[in-house]
């Protein structure tokens, strides 16, 4: 049996879909393909073999899939056979062949990832380095359309919290154990300038790392827009460099408890009030918008963003899944197979990329620089 101390007995195993399709039969198949038995992802070739039929129509078998506690990703050609398409649509992530330009239509369509065998060497190392943490997201995920807003974002939180107890966030705080921050003035502008709150994240010196203090304040901002009607827009942006890094590293793991921490988080939550408001709500993004930099952002109903803005979901490599609401947020505007790629390779991606898959809605010209940021603190 695996444990948990010993990550590098993990492995990756690549099948093609008709020796899925006999492990899947068995009823052991959830114990076979399971991070518990050391069998983080699977790959399934779908792009040349020919379908056998059992995975057409649906049924049990395309339901035990969708039951495997491993990663599912499918190599899958978007000219595929119907069949294939069942059981890929069961499957986490969708990768095809970058030189597959014929298709471009089916791979916007079908939610699938042009990648190399590079870019799947680093999806291997990324679920490898976090198997615990890769396999929860990619299980919390699959079911994710089914729930509303307010449950995706309990289940999120719930997942959230108990990976903060695991192995994985274990080790990673052993490795980087650094202080907290502390700064002085606020963490978020708010000015009210007729119908319209301006919100600004003003933590420019860290790239506008997402804090405690910050996150309370976003909360009460986005509160009084929530409660106000007469408020018709919300424009948030942020100062400095960035408009958001993620979370400040500094913090975490500072909770108390994951179950204290789990219900704070249900209790004052950004991303639920960012949902109430998502119709009036726009956000412009610049530089770095990592982590919770791109998953508040994505439940506003318009995001645009600078050419120079750069997008991921790092947290993985911390041992976590995203928890500020992005399992939520993101598969709404990109669906879960690019949502799942992005969260479990940790790939950054451009504007232009952000853009095709709909993550956000344009590409404008110019954002805060660092010295209209400076002017707008006051000179701080």
């Amino acid at each position: 049996m695996w444990s948990v101390t010993s990550p590098f007995t993990m492995d990756v195993l690549e099948l093609t879909g008709n020796e899925l399709a006999d492990i899947v039969a068995s009823p052991s198949a959830t114990e076979e393909l399971s991070v518990a038995a050391g069998v983080a992802m699977v790959i399934v070739d779908l792009s040349t073999a020919q379908a056998n039929g059992r995975f057409s129509g649906g049924g049990a078998v395309l339901d035990t899939v969708s039951l495997l506690p491993c990663v599912l990703a499918a190599r899958v050609s978007p000219l595929a056979a119907p069949p294939w398409w069942e059981l890929a649509d069961r499957c986490d992530v969708l990768l095809s062949p970058d030189s597959a330009d014929e298709a471009e239509a089916a791979l916007f369509d079908r939610g699938m990832v042009a990648v190399t065998d590079n870019d799947i060497d680093d999806l291997r190392r990324n679920v490898l380095g976090a198997p615990l943490a890769a396999v929860a997201l990619a299980m919390l995920l699959r079911h994710g359309s089914s729930r509303s807003i307010a449950e995706g974002l309990q289940a999120e939180s719930t997942l959230y919290s108990l990976l903060q107890a695991g192995p994985e966030f274990a080790r990673w705080r052993v490795a980087r154990a650094k202080p907290p921050r502390f700064d002085e003035g606020a963490a978020v502008i708010v000015e009210r300038i007729g119908p319209e709150l301006q919100i600004t994240l003003a933590r420019p010196q860290v790239h506008n790392a997402l804090n405690r203090r910050m996150r309370d304040e976003l909360a009460e901002a986005l509160l009084v827009a929530a409660l106000d009607d007469s408020v018709r827009s919300v424009v948030v942006d942020g100062a400095g460099p960035s408009f958001c890094s993620g979370g400040d590293l500094n913090e975490f793991g500072l909770f108390g408890d994951p179950v204290t921490s789990h219900f704070t988080r249900l209790s004052r939550s950004p991303a639920r009030l960012l949902s109430r408001v998502a119709q009036r709500t726009q956000v412009h993004l610049h530089g770095a918008s990592m982590g919770a930099g791109i998953e508040l952002p994505a439940f506003a109903s318009r995001v645009t963003a600078a050419a120079d803005t750069v997008m991921a979901l790092p947290e993985l490599g911390i041992g976590l899944i995203p928890g500020a609401g992005g399992t939520v947020s993101i598969p709404r505007r990109i669906g879960q197979h690019r949502a799942a790629y992005l969260a479990l390779s940790g790939c950054r991606i451009d504007a232009a990329r952000a853009l095709r898959w709909g993550l956000i809605d344009d590409i404008s010209e110019t954002h805060i620089t660092e010295t209209a940021a400076t002017e707008h603190l006051g000179g701080s």
